[in-house]
Parts: C-alpha cells; sequence; structure tokens
C-alpha cells in the first residue's frame, strides 16, 4: 500500500498524561541500571489507519495494554513491522537521534512489502518527537546508554480471510538501555546455523517483520545451548553464502584494508551497517558489499587475510566476533582484545551518535527542540 501523498497534512496529537507514572526516585533507580528492553516509559504514541480514513487520531498516552480483537489480522496472518532506534542525551542535556529518516525509509519498505500502508517520513518524525516532549527524562544521562525507541505497525482489523487488513495501528513505545550484551564491549562467539534458514528469496527477509525474528528463535535458541552470543544464517539455496545474524549483519576485515559485508536481496539493509561503511570510506578505506562465501571466512582467516570480524546493529552498534562455532573458525578469544579497526569505528560512531565529535553527514535530528 503506497502512500501517494507527497506532503501530508499535518497531524495534531492529542496528549493524554499518565497521572500514575513512575516517580523521578523510580525512574532513577531504573537509569542506573536499565539492561536492555526490560523497563518502558509512561507514555505511547499511537496512530490510527483505515482504507476510508487514512492516518488519522494520532494520540500520546499513558502507556499500557492494547485492547485487540482475538480475530485480528496480526494474530493470524502476522502482518506487522517495526524499527528499532535510539534517542541520545549530549553534554548540553538535549536530546538527539540517529538517521531518522532512514528508518522511516526502512519502515515504509517493510510496509509495501507486508501490504501495510506506508507511513509519511513526517509523520514518522513528529511521533518521535511527541514521544521526547512527555518522556525526555527518561534518556539516560550516563555515558554509552540511551533510550531505545521502538516504532511498530501492526493490522488490527478483525476478520478471518487472506488479505491485508484494511484497519491498521501504529505505536511508538520507548526503553532505557544499557549494553546489548551481558559484559559490555569485548569478543563473542557465534553460532553457525546449518539446519535453519533465516529467509528465502522472494519472501521477507529484506524487512524488518517479527517472522522473520520468529524463525530465527530456535536457533538461537540453539546458539545459547552453545555458549554463544549469536546465530549466523547462510543462504536458503545453496547454504554456502554468509546472510546476516539473528539481529545484526556481520563485517569483514581484511589485512590489506578492504571491509567487506555479505550482499543478498533476502538481508535486511542495517542502518547502522550503512553508517560503518560510510565511516571507512572517509578514511579512505576500500568497502565492498557482495556475495561472501563461508570459505572465504575460513580460508581468509587461517592465511591471516582476514584480521578481524564484528557484527553491527542499532542495539548492540559494533561488537567485535572472535569465534564462528559449529565450524570453528577463530580469530581470536573472549579474553584477547578486540581488532583496532572494529574498536576505532565504534569509538568514531558512538562519538557521533552522543556529539562528542563532529557530525559531517548531518545524520543526527534533535527531538527535544
Amino acid at each position: 500500500m503506497t502512500n501517494t501523498d507527497s506532503t501530508p497534512a499535518p497531524l495534531e496529537f492529542a496528549v493524554t498524561r499518565n497521572l500514575v507514572g513512575t516517580s523521578d526516585a523510580a525512574r532513577a533507580e531504573i537509569l542506573a541500571d536499565p539492561g536492555f528492553g526490560n523497563h518502558f516509559t509512561d507514555h505511547m504514541v499511537d496512530i490510527c489507519w483505515s482504507v476510508k480514513g487514512g492516518w488519522h487520531r494520532p494520540r500520546v498516552q499513558p502507556y499500557g495494554p492494547i485492547p485487540l480483537d482475538p480475530a485480528a489480522a496480526v494474530l493470524h496472518y502476522s502482518q506487522t513491522i517495526f524499527e528499532g532506534m535510539k534517542a541520545y542525551r549530549h553534554e548540553d542535556g538535549s536530546i538527539w537521534t540517529f538517521r531518522p529518516e532512514a528508518n522511516a525509509a526502512r519502515l515504509q519498505r517493510s510496509a509495501q512489502r507486508l501490504a501495510l500502508p506506508e507511513l509519511p517520513t513526517e509523520y514518522f518524525l513528529e511521533s518521535l518527537k511527541q514521544l521526547i516532549a512527555v518522556d525526555g527524562a527518561w534518556v539516560p544521562t550516563e555515558e554509552d546508554q540511551s533510550l531505545y525507541i521502538r516504532p511498530f505497525m501492526f493490522a488490527k482489523e478483525a476478520f478471518l480471510g487472506v488479505r491485508a487488513a484494511e484497519k491498521v495501528a501504529y505505536y511508538v513505545i520507548a526503553s532505557p538501555a544499557g549494553a546489548y550484551f551481558p559484559g559490555g564491549v569485548k569478543p563473542i562467539s557465534i553460532w553457525l546455523s546449518t539446519d535453519y534458514a533465516r529467509a528465502g528469496r522472494g519472501g521477507t527477509g529484506a524487512a524488518k517483520t517479527g517472522g522473520n525474528y520468529a524463525s530465527s528463535l530456535l536457533p538461537q535458541a540453539e546458539a545459547y545451548a552453545q555458549g554463544c552470543a549469536q546465530v549466523l544464517f547462510l543462504d536458503s539455496s545453496e547454504g554456502k553464502y554468509l546472510e546476516e545474524l539473528g539481529g545484526m549483519n556481520v563485517v569483514l576485515v581484511y589485512k590489506d584494508g578492504r571491509v567487506v559485508t555479505p550482499e543478498s536481496p533476502s538481508i535486511l539493509a542495517g542502518i547502522t551497517l550503512d553508517s560503518v561503511l560510510q565511516l571507512a570510506r572517509d578514511r579512505g578505506l576500500q568497502v565492498e558489499q557482495r556475495r561472501v562465501t563461508l570459505a572465504e571466512w575460513q580460508e581468509g582467516v587461517a592465511s591471516g587475510d582476514i584480521t578481524e570480524v564484528f557484527a553491527c546493529g542499532t542495539a548492540a552498534v559494533i561488537t567485535p566476533i572472535a569465534q564462528l562455532r559449529n565450524n570453528e573458525v577463530t580469530i581470536g578469544d573472549a579474553d584477547a582484545p578486540a581488532g583496532p579497526l572494529t574498536m576505532s569505528l565504534r569509538e568514531e560512531l558512538t562519538d557521533i551518535q552522543y556529539g562528542r565529535r563532529p557530525d559531517k553527514h548531518g545524520w543526527l535530528t534533535r527531538l527535544d527542540a
């Protein structure tokens, strides 16, 4: 479903304050050790869509349960998409987010693939600002903490029949976030899945939809059982090309300075990945997005041509990979220091996000202005 309005009419948000929200003392206690995805702010954004009414009834309201008919299409046909992004507190107290237009565009691409309406970029950006206007106090002040923001959309029309729903809901919720991986930034082991594929040709792999993550849960549990932090998927056709991790992209660093990441129609286009590759280009490094075989990784590590491997995504930012298990490709170990380029790119990216160095690409958008 394509949005045909080139300049959509502004939305007037109704705001209902949460009168029994979290106290300042309780919020401070949460922010002292937020974990990841464990606590939620006091409010959420809600915008309705229907075939007849378009986007309407925008609201900021108290965070709480969503009433849903048992026949809602999302429960039966998985017509749902989402985004993940963060709000950062800068030293002067202002609140910013990183490349939100890219998140809006990816949500639109996901909507198109799942036969959902495309939320205009202007509405997407305004929904973020509206939530921060009431919940800005939830953005942590501690270094390397942030407020994780989760916009999502789902089919709420009640019916049984396989077709695109004609009533949809868009929400935004937020959660204060510390480190994604317990123990902070250190090399991790990942598990190679040889029995399962994340997505197939012509499927929904390039969309950020719940079903993709549901299909990764069993192999992810297998990875946890093997003492690994993430699972790596191969292509579903031949089982020899690298795809992505359960929730992140993977990047190989070669000793000659090349930075290589897998390319496939079934890989979700990562905004963090795109940013990291741009920072690598800014340094004069050769960046390659192409098909990459598992054998290339194996042989590159064995020969010393591949010197670093890392994962990247919104939640974890950049995380070094030390070992690929179920294939026994070892780059280092959990106690060895992470690769210099991996950590240098991570530092540069987070410095931009937190306002510690110049934003040369205009990636930051202020949310509390």
